[in-house]
């Protein structure tokens, strides 16, 4: 039975990893800026600490763990490269550092596909195939790939760590990614971006969850994936559009009506980023460059070497994910 640490534990992935460690017998510490009663209720144990600034009280939650599943991150598609740096980062080293210096040799990280996203098509690419971009359109993947080569950069004879990429997590419990459309759908805001026949490899939360625990379990200093960052989603790519407008019509909404190509979208996008940046107004913007371009591109992985160096195997199908995820969102 092991002693594990999940970081942003009360979070829609650290929480699902945190319910899987439990069902299988492990003792789960999860660490926050906040406590969560919900995930403590399961038999976890809370602490409470900012990575950002951290205290004695990470060393106290590092005291005897044997692997630590880092995912906590500042997401969205809007704000200061200062925040994003500052979690993602700065956040980032501080527990890799804490974690090197408990002894504790296993550490898996939670990364993001956006990290190796050039703006164009990425077709059924392994990771091998793909580099970090120059530039970035946001900060949230450029500081996503600045943590991630940090994190791998620390593996070695007596420290072993991974990076895994979830693409589009989604499934019961999502507080972002399909909440913020539905909600766009339900007020006739959203538009197909672009020709609409993009495929993309999406990722249900619980396969999500359980990819981390067999990278986990399969990693040692000198493992196969040691080292190693490693694309995650169900398997086969969606139509991206297509698949957005079956959970639509299972809530009873309709298809999307209407489609903006890209010629049009991104310059908008770009105008609009301008404005808000220059008059400094509140919120996240109804459009990014960022959205444009992943909504608008093809971007599905092959997933063989997750596969080949830590035995991944999605524990639910797309169909059933989907089935899932609709009745959840009818709650």
């Amino acid at each position: 039975m092991a002693l594990c640490l999940v970081t942003g534990g009360g979070g829609f992935l650290g929480s699902a990893i945190t319910r899987m460690l439990l069902e299988r017998g492990d003792r789960v510490r999860v660490l926050g800026r906040r406590r969560y009663p919900q995930v403590e209720a399961l038999g976890a144990e809370g602490v409470q600490c900012d990575l950002t600034e951290p205290g004695p009280e990470l060393a106290s939650a590092l005291e005897g763990v044997d692997v630590v599943f880092h995912t906590a991150a500042l997401a969205g598609m809007w704000g200061e490269y200062e925040a994003y740096h500052r979690v993602n980062v700065v956040g980032t080293r501080n527990i890799l550092e804490a974690t090197r210096a408990a002894g504790c040799q296993r550490f898996v990280h939670t990364s993001s596909p956006s990290v190796t996203f050039h703006g164009t098509d990425e077709l059924d690419v392994r990771e091998e195939d793909c580099s970090y971009p120059e530039r970035f359109l946001f900060h949230y993947p450029q500081t996503k790939a600045e943590a991630e080569r940090l994190v791998l950069a620390q593996d070695g004879p007596d420290f072993a760590t991974t990076s895994l990429r979830p693409h589009l997590i989604y499934g019961p419990g999502d507080p972002h990614l399909l909440p913020r459309l539905i909600d766009r759908q339900r007020s006739g805001r959203l538009k197909v971006l672009g020709e609409g026949t993009n495929q993309v490899g999406i990722t249900y939360v619980d396969n999500a969850a359980v990819a981390h625990l067999q990278a986990a379990d399969a990693l040692r200093p000198g493992s196969p994936n040691a080292g190693k960052p490693y694309f995650v989603t169900d398997g086969e790519p969606v139509v991206i559009w297509d698949w957005l407008n079956q959970v639509f019509e299972g809530l009873g909404l309709g298809p999307i009506r209407g489609q903006v190509s890209v010629g049009v979208a991104m310059p908008m996008a770009g105008l609009i980023e301008w404005v808000w940046r220059t008059f400094g107004l509140s919120g996240e913007p109804p459009i990014t460059r960022f959205t444009v371009a992943q909504t608008s591109t093809s971007h599905w992985y092959d997933l063989h070497n997750a596969r080949t160096d830590f035995g991944y195997a999605p524990v639910v199908t797309p169909a059933d994910a989907l089935v899932r995820t609709i009745r959840a969102l009818r709650a």
